[in-house]
């Protein structure tokens, strides 16, 4: 992974993401209010593209910028975009001028605003690849999904450049009515993973993409490794549209297979990204998963959603970046808005200003509705 591209409601760019990681969020969603997307996108464009394609397309220009714009031959550079809810407030708005106003108003680039593949179709079409161009849906593990799909292109040599992650921009009236009549928003307003108190997540908006490619082309043209996916992990719980098995037991497999994947034991992992979403059942459920992988002493657990908000489908990809900063930086971020671990659970918990680490082998979790488990083992890249 040479490039790194990252829009939040923090701000644009992988260094001011870094420094959100140990700030303290203000009480409630995590939204993009003075986003402007005029540093990548011309007028037109940006009326007939929704938010969530914006934000990927400014993300991707980031990640390319950051890898230092790599050269590679079109057919084989691909673009795999994970989203959970696609374009809400295109549906929203259209429904409204639909109900009121009468079909002939209903735009005619709904459709494709609204289309969960516009997101990887406009940064395809921008940078003239035409490789493997794909949405990945598999709600909040999606984007690790995503990234870890686009290293398996690269590594089975059908691809040798590849932008991965995910992108989301759902805070709408809509959703946050469907997840506040289902408990699952903190009335607090703030994330507090693994706590003994938690209630529930609050939403963010953002994107997170990466660049891919083969690690002998990065060495050769002298670019910046940021690190390198070393296994993927995935699975189905098959027990609830939304709850998680209470036992963790389909997350527990998932972080199995990633481990396996990558030839890594256990014992040799350095620190684990948890999903951590703040809610009572998903927490629970993944504490459960990694004392069952991990036995009593388990490796370090932060969750950075404490800091960024849950941002769904590009979650996962947000969460590959803070792993990858965090080798970089030689620090775990620590779990914001924790105050006192969940006595119920046996995890090493990082808190404070974070930890010092020596960064190795590192587990990323995302567990989504329906059941979706995804976990990747990343592994530092060093620098050539």
């Amino acid at each position: 992974m040479t490039g790194l591209g990252v829009v939040t409601a923090d701000g644009d760019g992988h260094e001011v993401f870094w420094r959100s990681l140990f700030t303290p969020p203000p009480p409630g969603h995590r939204t993009m209010a003075d986003w402007d997307p005029a540093p990548w996108l011309g007028p037109r464009e940006t009326r007939v593209l929704d938010r969530f394609t914006q934000f990927a397309v400014a993300a991707a220009d980031l990640a390319l910028r950051d890898a230092g714009r790599p050269v590679s031959d079109p057919t084989r550079s691909g673009v795999l975009v994970a989203t959970a809810l696609a374009g809400m407030a295109t549906v929203e708005r259209q429904a409204v001028a639909l109900r009121e106003r009468g079909e002939r108003r209903v735009s005619p680039h709904f459709v494709p605003m609204f289309m969960p593949n516009a997101a990887p179709a406009a940064v395809s079409m921008r940078n003239g690849w035409r490789g493997p161009c794909e949405t990945i849906q598999t709600a909040c593990a999606a984007a690790t999904h995503a990234i870890g799909r686009a290293a398996k292109l690269i590594a089975n040599g059908e691809c040798d450049l590849m932008l991965a992650g995910g992108t989301e921009a759902a805070a709408t009236p809509l959703v946050v009515a469907g997840f506040t009549n289902m408990r699952a928003l903190s009335s607090t307003r703030r994330l507090r993973p693994f706590d003994g108190e938690r209630d529930g997540f609050v939403i963010a908006e953002g994107a997170a993409l990466l660049v891919l490619e083969e690690r002998d082309a990065a060495t050769a043209r002298g670019a910046r490794i940021y690190g390198e996916v070393m296994g993927l992990g995935s699975t189905a719980d098959a027990h609830d549209i939304t709850a998680p098995r209470s036992d963790g037991a389909g997350a527990a497999e998932c972080m199995r297979l990633a481990l396996r994947d990558a030839g890594v034991e256990p014992a040799a992992v350095r620190q684990i990204n948890a999903h951590g979403t703040g809610t009572l059942l998903n927490d629970a459920a993944e504490a459960r998963a990694v004392s069952a992988v991990f036995g009593p002493e388990t490796p370090p657990v932060t969750s950075t959603k404490g800091a960024t908000g849950h941002a769904f489908g590009a979650g996962g990809a947000l969460e590959a970046v803070a792993v990858l900063l965090s080798m970089r930086h030689r620090v775990i971020p620590p779990t914001i808005g924790l105050e006192k671990v969940d006595p119920e659970m046996s995890l090493d918990v990082v808190t404070g200003s974070g930890r010092a680490w020596a960064p190795g082998p590192a587990l990323s979790n995302s567990f989504g509705f329906g059941g979706h488990n995804g976990c990747l083992v990343l592994g530092p890249g060093g620098e050539p």
